[in-house]
């Protein structure tokens, strides 16, 4: 692993220990996850406390300490996606990606989530796919999405 990059982000932000959240980002942004050595290099370069590191990563949802897929797909279970189909949305995505929420396939290429609220509860059930919104989804559109997310 080419700790290199996590030294450069951090002198971006010019070795800020309050600036730890954005350093975390750009970190997740280039790994696609939070790996232990870029954190232990994060805590060495920034001089905190690698308690204090894992707090703010794990308090964070956006944050992952596990790899992730290629291809990241929240699920909103909010009330209003809820009540409009989002079991049956999740239910469809977990078989035809073949991993149940919370997982990651073997290959990488997909981690499937579900969160309690994206916000766009008029569009519901919702789904966030690499940061895209597809909403009023069915279980039919499930399949054309994955279809698509599979190449």
């Amino acid at each position: 692993m080419d700790l290199n990059k996590v030294d450069t982000i951090c002198r971006k932000y010019s070795d800020k220990p309050e600036q730890l959240i954005g350093i975390l980002q750009d970190v997740q942004k280039e790994y696609n996850y939070l790996p232990r050595e870029a954190i232990e290099r994060v805590s060495k370069d920034l001089d905190v406390p690698l308690s204090r590191i894992y707090a703010v990563a794990t308090f964070f949802r956006a944050f992952s300490l596990n790899p992730r897929g290629k291809n990241h797909v929240c699920v909103c279970m909010g009330t209003a996606c809820h009540v409009r189909g989002a079991p049956n949305v999740l239910s469809e995505m977990e078989r035809d990606l073949g991993i149940k929420a919370g997982e990651t396939d073997k290959d990488l290429n997909f981690t499937l989530e579900t969160v309690n609220c994206v916000g766009a509860c008029a569009l519901g059930p919702v789904a966030v796919v690499n940061g895209e919104y597809h909403g009023k989804l069915t279980t039919q559109k499930v399949g054309e999405l994955t279809k698509k997310m599979k190449g």
